[in-house]
């Protein structure tokens, strides 16, 4: 009981965070300028961003179907399809939830063994949903690399100045990483040499041996190579997500409409390109790391936020922008979820 509590607590302390986060991000934004700039943008860029959002589910299922055929190869991929959907479709309302779910899905859909057991139990799909998860990390990790070493003139004094308030520079977070990443590999040579020395340590080193070698599994597994495409064309598609949603708001006549906006604004909007939608997918990613329910609140606010740091444009285009990427994808989800409903509803035998 105690358990259900406190994890009803942590989904409405979330659910505030969120209420919280959209009240203040949207307490004064413009509805009339929000309506014209509606009228204005370029829709044909947000139904090829939503395409994209379908297509990136789609790529996810087949990624995540490699990781599940060792265990049942009857697993196909219309089920990881439909499974998918409904993790998306949960975590809208109960973040984190949907990985559960999914693996619950994939799991009722297993065949049986010959002593009457899922080919696909419980525990070994939930391995691969962390398995999956733990690559997008590693996704992550090196756009945050290529967006630290190769475009640091562009976003630099934005990491410096803004978010660690001129506390730091480029050397001295180089220094951080260097020593951060040496802690690290200290910390995994004391638990292999600890790990008969104790069951912490021992406990520990078979959690980082056993991530090791889920990582390495991957590349030995019958096209591996094809695993590691599928995840390029993933974080492929979020980019051109960005560039999308980015493009359909850009060459507004800024004289021919009636928004109250500063036309300096929407020429500086204009000048933004694919660099720009790569940071602004990062940012993205990194909001997603609060549980909130969706992405609610948190979305809008880091995307509006930075895009006025960055860029000085107003916080209006930002919102504007991330209302748009967040719920023409929101909009996906809830399609695509109704879609496999219908199927496991009435189609699936």
């Amino acid at each position: 009981m105690n358990k259900k509590l406190r994890n009803i607590g942590k989904y409405l302390f979330w659910i505030a965070v969120s209420v919280a986060l959209l009240y203040f991000s949207f307490r004064h934004f413009n509805l009339a300028d929000f309506k014209t700039a509606l009228q204005y943008c370029h829709w044909e860029y947000i139904v090829l961003s939503m395409l994209l959002g379908a297509f990136v589910i789609f790529v996810r299922a087949l990624r995540w179907r490699m990781l599940l055929l060792p265990l049942d190869p009857s697993t196909s991929i219309l089920t990881c399809w439909n499974a998918y959907n409904i993790c998306m479709i949960v975590n809208l309302a109960l973040p984190r939830a949907g990985e559960i779910a999914r693996c619950g899905y994939i799991t009722r859909h297993s065949v049986r063994d010959d002593e009457g057991n899922k080919l696909a139990s419980l525990d070994k799909v939930i391995g691969t949903v962390v398995l999956d998860r733990v690559w997008d990390v590693v996704s992550f990790l090196i756009i945050a690399v290529i967006l630290f070493f190769v475009f640091w003139d562009q976003f630099g004094s934005f990491i410096t100045g803004t978010l660690l308030g001129g506390m730091a520079s480029k050397v001295s977070l180089l220094w951080v990483i260097v020593v951060a990443g040496a802690l690290i590999l200290l910390f995994v040579w004391l638990c292999w040499r600890l790990r008969e020395r104790g069951k912490i340590w021992g406990k520990v080193w078979g959690w980082i041996q056993g991530l090791w070698e889920g990582l390495l599994s991957c590349l030995h597994m019958k096209n591996g190579g094809l695993f590691i495409v599928y995840t390029a064309i993933i974080w492929c598609c979020y980019w051109l997500m960005s560039a999308c949603v980015l493009r359909s708001l850009q060459n507004i006549d800024a004289f021919g409409t009636n928004l109250t906006i500063a036309t300096d604004d929407i020429y500086r909007l204009n000048e933004l390109g694919l660099v720009d939608a790569f940071f602004l997918m990062f940012v993205g990613s990194v909001s997603s790391l609060i549980p909130v329910p969706g992405g609610f609140g948190v979305y809008h606010a880091a995307i509006s936020w930075s895009i006025s740091s960055v860029y000085g444009i107003s916080e209006f285009l930002g919102k504007t922008f991330a209302i748009l990427s967040h719920e023409s994808q929101v909009i996906v989800n809830a399609f695509c979820g109704a879609c496999s409903y219908v199927h496991e509803t009435f189609f699936r035998r």
